[in-house]
């Protein structure tokens, strides 16, 4: 019996998911967010199985947009970050990528682009209050000025910015960096970009022409208290294992490292052979639902390395081999990510590199 850790990729649910998205977003075009190996969903896999519906993909780096040019996907790519450097440009305009361009370094760098390798195409980006990266909202109408005079630089230049906190739906900040961006922005053509995820769910009047939507792609959700089963969407990974012992512990035993939880009574305990070494939250507490069969039992214990214990006293019909999944179809990443103190991103970009992936076309 194999103690193979699966995580299984959803092909069906990130096409529906897509689908979901630009019925929600419309008439904006959708750029399908693949950063992070797209959420730890495979690079490749998920590009290969969007191919021919998203408009457009978005990176966070220029390796990433290598990759996807090596595949052979010809949409429209945006590299998140830009140029990390000048030497990037010249690779940029080969591969035909968008940039993202945030920073007074990179106008540098742009300026002395030769057009002869193709105009590449930009955005520009403006801080309406995320404080990462952006021009002030008062320099946008200069930097896009300075963008058009570049020889080397696409006239149609887009406008974007990011969301701070865009999942709060009737949260001021997010309605004060719509009005920055809008009054940054007035004037000035181009197209726009500002949703991501969040914000296409709670904030209609900040689709612009262009959404940048990761999270929903993948079924994931970081509204409080939703999933993104709660607004039509499926998951896009099911992480399971299967138990290799059940033991009978005994009353006042404790269990696991630290003995952090103790039986209190004579009981059953699995062990699934998933654990921290997998991306398995150590952080997740005792109580974390985990499905064992058809039934959800409570983890218990420390998390470790390669290993989990649970408490299997309301599925005394579990053997060993039975499956176990960790999220999923069966059970929500975001419930998860709630018991170890973290968002469901975090938890599918975690997976290490003994994980198996398969996928399925569900």
């Amino acid at each position: 019996m194999s103690r193979t850790t699966v995580a299984t990729i959803h092909l069906g649910a990130l096409r529906h998911n897509l689908a979901r998205l630009k019925e929600l977003a419309a008439p904006a075009n959708v750029m399908a967010v693949v950063k992070a190996d797209a959420y730890g969903h495979g690079l490749e896999r998920v590009a290969r199985a969007l191919d021919g519906a998203a408009e457009a993909f978005a990176v966070a780096s220029l390796g990433d947009g290598l990759r996807l040019r090596a595949a052979g996907h010809r949409q429209r790519i945006v590299v998140l970050s830009g140029p990390d450097q000048a030497g990037d440009i010249a690779e940029m305009q080969r591969l035909g990528l968008d940039a993202a361009i945030h920073h007074e370094s990179q106008l540098q760098w742009l300026s002395e682009a030769s057009p002869s390798r193709g105009r590449l195409r930009v955005w520009l980006k403006v801080d309406t209050g995320m404080h990462r990266l952006g021009f002030a909202p008062e320099r946008a109408a200069t930097v896009r000025e300075l963008l058009a005079a570049m020889a080397g630089i696409d006239p149609d230049i887009g406008l974007m910015t990011h969301f701070a906190e865009s999942e709060v739906f009737d949260g001021e900040r997010t309605r004060q960096q719509i009005e920055r961006f809008q009054t940054a922005t007035r004037g000035l053509a181009g197209p726009r970009s500002l949703s991501n995820s969040a914000a296409v769910l709670g904030w209609p009047d900040a689709r612009g022409e262009w959404v940048r939507t990761g999270g929903l792609l993948y079924g994931l959700s970081v509204v409080e208290g939703k999933t993104g089963a709660d607004f039509g969407f499926r998951p896009a990974m099911t992480l399971s294992t299967r138990l290799i012992a059940i033991n009978t512990i005994k009353r006042g035993e404790r269990i696991g490292y630290n003995g952090l939880w103790e039986c209190p009574q004579d009981m059953p305990v699995g062990v699934a052979a998933v654990g921290y070494g997998d991306g398995y939250p150590r952080s997740a507490v005792a109580g974390t639902p985990v499905v064992v069969g058809h039934r959800q039992v409570p983890l218990i214990g420390r998390v470790s390395m390669d290993l989990v214990t649970l408490d299997l006293r309301h599925a005394l019909e579990a053997k060993v081999g039975d499956r176990v999944v960790l999220w999923g179809c069966e059970l929500p990443a975001e419930i998860v990510a709630a018991q170890a103190g973290t968002i469901s991103y975090d938890l599918t970009c975690g997976m290490t590199r003994r994980v198996l992936f398969v996928e399925d076309d569900q």
